[in-house]
């Protein structure tokens, strides 16, 4: 029998199940590995500019959201047509980060082609879809870049081949061969599909990274200590292993018009969503590297790593949230340009005391009151 606990329904925006935001119906498009082809991205920027409110949205989940949709019917259907919508049972917990420069640069291994093994069998397991849209699953490539986001199921790339397993973000001292990865992840998150009632999280469930071990009877050895959360995102000129160029850009409130958009899909090269609320752009030669900087850094690509930008951030704020007590992001906007934003340290502005799209670390909230903002 279902627990009452367990029928608690999943608040979780999708693409199918829009959220009802103060501005209008909210859709969230998981994209496993914030990857996207040119063409998907001008799919997006053209229901942005046609269907929302024309602009698309970068999460601290390397996905996008669109908001004000006004046909969620229409929006589905085209987000299908672009291979954006494999799973309609599994669109909303397929939430799986990896390091976006994995294969490209720096980093111990290349876990691009883990992203497409764990989504697939993700999707391939009924089970599988009963997981709480929350969860995140984590492929790291060694570089330590998001072992500090705590993902409930990751693997963290070791320099001997091996992959540390992550659970509710932290290493359990379990060790897996890359061959291995991809079942003891979705393992692992059928475990906590069993053991779980009214939990979102494993961190909730009582002593839940051990259960889930005795479960599958892994057996641990010694626990790493992680790396902290990324501060600053890579942003600028990046050389690749393979000699071409990938351009790493930062967005003012993670907001990307649809119009900058549809520039970035004319540049038909590979494009990757960041859980900083940034893009690269892949796999290009050094002369049209340079002609995109030149057209897109007025647009509002921010390609310099010293702009106040790369180290603040904000939640919706009104008129998009109910909650919010201020306009934050035009707030925002307002005291970087009078440049009255540190430039060492990270800042949060939120509207209201729940601090929506809090960065993980050290980070400063700036929270609205409803007669200013008040800072801790």
């Amino acid at each position: 029998m279902t627990s009452p606990e367990r029928s608690l329904p999943d608040g979780c925006p999708g693409a199918l199940t829009t959220h009802l935001a103060a501005d209008g119906p909210l859709a969230r498009i998981r994209l496993p590995g914030g990857v996207l082809r040119p063409g998907q991205m001008q799919v997006l920027a053209q229901a942005a500019a046609e269907l929302g409110d024309g602009t698309l949205e970068l999460t601290s989940r390397g996905n996008i959201q669109v908001r004000a949709v006004k046909d969620p019917d229409g929006l589905a259907s085209r987000l299908a047509d672009a291979g954006l919508l494999p799973s309609e049972t599994h669109e909303r917990v397929r939430n799986i980060l990896a390091s976006p420069l994995s294969g490209r640069v720096d980093g111990l291994a290349d876990v691009r082609a883990l992203v497409g093994e764990l989504d697939a069998g993700l999707c391939a397991r009924p089970d599988l879809a009963e997981l709480p849209g929350r969860v995140l699953f984590a492929l790291d490539d060694g570089r330590g870049d998001l072992c500090g986001l705590e993902p409930d199921f990751g693997v963290y790339a070791q320099a001997d081949g091996s992959y540390a397993l992550l659970l509710a973000g932290h290493d359990t001292g379990v060790r897996v061969q890359r061959d291995a990865v991809v079942s003891t992840l979705l393992e692992c998150a059928g475990s906590f599909v069993e053991l779980r009632r009214a939990e979102w999280r494993v961190a909730e469930l009582d002593n839940g990274a051990a259960r889930i071990l005795k479960r599958l009877q892994l057996t641990a050895g010694p626990a790493l200590t992680l790396p902290a959360p990324v501060e600053v995102p890579p942003i600028g000129w990046l050389d690749q292993v393979d000699g071409r160029v990938a351009l790493a850009a930062g967005l003012a409130n993670g907001v990307l018009g649809a119009r900058l958009g549809e520039f970035l899909a004319a540049i038909d090269r590979p494009l990757i969503m960041t859980p900083w609320r940034s893009l690269v752009v892949c796999d290009l030669d050094e002369e049209p590297a340079e002609q995109v900087v030149r057209v897109l850094a007025p647009m509002g690509l921010i390609f310099d790593a010293a702009s106040p930008w790369i180290r603040v951030s904000a939640c919706t704020g009104s008129p998009g949230c109910e909650k919010s007590l201020a306009d934050v992001r035009t707030d925002l906007a307002a005291a970087v340009d009078a440049r009255m934003t540190p430039r060492d340290e990270r800042q949060h502005w939120s509207g209201c005391e729940r601090r929506c799209g809090r960065p993980k670390g050290e980070v400063t909230d700036v929270i609205a009151t409803g007669i200013g903002y008040r800072v801790s």
